[in-house]
């Protein structure tokens, strides 16, 4: 697997990491045979960066997680967490609960220092709290020698610039947000990240199964035209028989200002399809077809968290 340095950290990581969110049975009910075998998939085939959060399964991830890396040397392996969001409208980006999270996900993943802590979601809350509290409270982590490297996490663009305009970070995280049908991640915000030496991380390459040819989930929000739009396109790489979650990987995975592409499932046949495709070369001519087919609808979203924030 090919591998790229996030920013200034010394971390070097695999273009393509497994998300672990699957493993909290955010999506689907979830056996321990499926979550260790995933486990053991990932990081045999090397994804052995790892993104999880006490977000996801509230908790379950992170001590399903903790139990597959039992063992499994603390070298052979990174890990990203967040904090922050505990459940669907509970957050809580207090220096207090920054110390309490940060201990209670060392206790759940069995590790002694976290890699990445990334405050989670944080279009949901008052930029300002994040930048004043939360990310001094964090940096007071690393210096205690529990966590390594700190960001943020979410999906508007506006908000990465809110906080490097006022902070400094080691990394971001943003999701669905550089896909076949949306760019805005690298239209917007990485120019920026390049510029300030900050990590560059992307997670949702198949955006919330729009790009795949699964069901939407009932959750999903982006407008019926964008839908509308995926299906055609979906129908399109059939035809040529091609499934358009392997285009919609390989476009993210091969963008050089991107350090990795974050993919999750509980399924490990799954994560073998996604390296498979991930060393195979990339169908210029569909995916020149493809991105015109979304040109109508490129970079049209939804509205995520406060109003201030979008």
């Amino acid at each position: 697997m090919e591998r790229r340095r996030l920013g200034k950290t010394d971390l070097e990581l695999p273009i393509l990491s497994f998300g672990a969110s699957s493993l909290g049975a955010e999506f689907r009910g979830v056996t321990l045979d499926e979550v260790f075998a995933s486990v053991r998939v990932a990081l045999e085939l090397g994804l052995n960066f790892i993104d999880t959060s006490p977000f996801y399964g509230r908790g379950m991830s992170e001590v399903l997680l903790g139990v597959a890396l039992k063992g499994v040397p603390r070298d052979q392996y990174n890990i990203c967490t967040k904090l922050g969001r505990y459940d669907i409208d509970h957050f809580d980006f207090s220096a207090k609960r920054v110390a309490e999270s940060v201990d209670v996900s060392l206790h759940r993943l069995g590790c002694e220092y976290l890699d990445i802590v990334l405050c989670h979601d944080i279009e949901f809350v008052n930029i300002d709290q994040v930048i004043h509290e939360t990310i001094p409270a964090l940096r007071k982590q690393v210096e205690a020698g529990k966590v390594r490297y700190i960001g943020v996490s979410g999906y508007p663009q506006k908000i990465f610039h809110r906080v490097l305009s006022e902070t400094d970070l080691d990394c971001v995280l943003s999701y669905n947000q550089y896909t076949l049908q949306n760019t805005r991640f690298a239209d917007e915000t990485i120019p920026l990240l390049k510029q300030k030496g900050v990590g560059v991380m992307n997670a949702g390459p198949f955006s919330a199964r729009l790009l795949t040819n699964a069901p939407l989930p009932p959750w999903f929000r982006d407008p019926v035209e964008v839908q509308q739009a995926a299906r055609r396109a979906a129908e399109h790489c059939a035809s040529k028989g091609v499934d358009i979650a392997k285009l919609a990987l390989q476009f993210s995975l091969r963008n050089p200002d991107i350090t990795t592409t974050i993919a999750g499932s509980a399924n490990p046949n799954n994560i073998r399809k996604w390296v498979q495709w991930a060393g195979e070369p990339l169908d210029e001519e569909l995916l020149a077809e493809v991105l015109e087919i979304f040109r109508p609808v490129k970079n049209i979203g939804h509205k995520e968290g406060l109003d201030e924030n979008n």
